[in-house]
């Protein structure tokens, strides 16, 4: 097993040398807009799996990921000609869920704002069950019941 900060380095390494590469242009009319958002490398430092988001549409998205595994070799003798590691770990481009998730957790926001801006608008107008003030208070003594004891 590696060092982990060996690992960071390696997958630093990777991420800077595939986003290069893909920066300079793939052959594959497929690719779109691809960025490379993190890469990770297991501990034996054997596997890199490349974490990436495509701008575009669905059909953009599927046909990068086509293009993506198409060159997975030859963005693996790229990374194993430009590292200083015995062996050339294998490549796996997996894509980034981040901005759906992000998406979601913005419509999830927006969604809360709103019923809150309904809920004040409700209490705004809302009146008491009972009375105002629903607590028990200390009964009060007039001076004729207090003569009477």
């Amino acid at each position: 097993m590696a060092d982990p900060q060996r690992a960071r380095k390696l997958a630093d390494r990777i991420k800077e040398i595939v986003a290069r590469r893909l920066d300079k242009g793939l052959r594959d009319p497929r690719l779109g807009f691809v960025t490379i958002t993190d890469v990770r490398v297991t501990g034996d430092l054997q596997h890199a799996s490349i974490f990436y988001t495509v701008y575009g549409t669905d059909e953009e998205r599927r046909d990068s990921a086509l293009a993506l595994k198409a060159a997975t070799g030859m963005l693996r003798t790229e990374v194993g000609r430009n590292i200083t590691a015995r062996l050339t770990p294998t490549l796996e481009f997996i894509a980034d869920a981040v901005p759906e998730n992000a998406k979601h957790i913005e419509d999830l926001l927006r969604e809360a704002r709103e019923r809150d801006a309904a809920t004040t608008v409700a209490a705004s107008s809302a009146q008491y069950a009972g009375d105002a003030d629903p607590y028990v208070k200390p009964r009060e003594v007039d001076e004729d019941e207090a003569e009477a004891r």
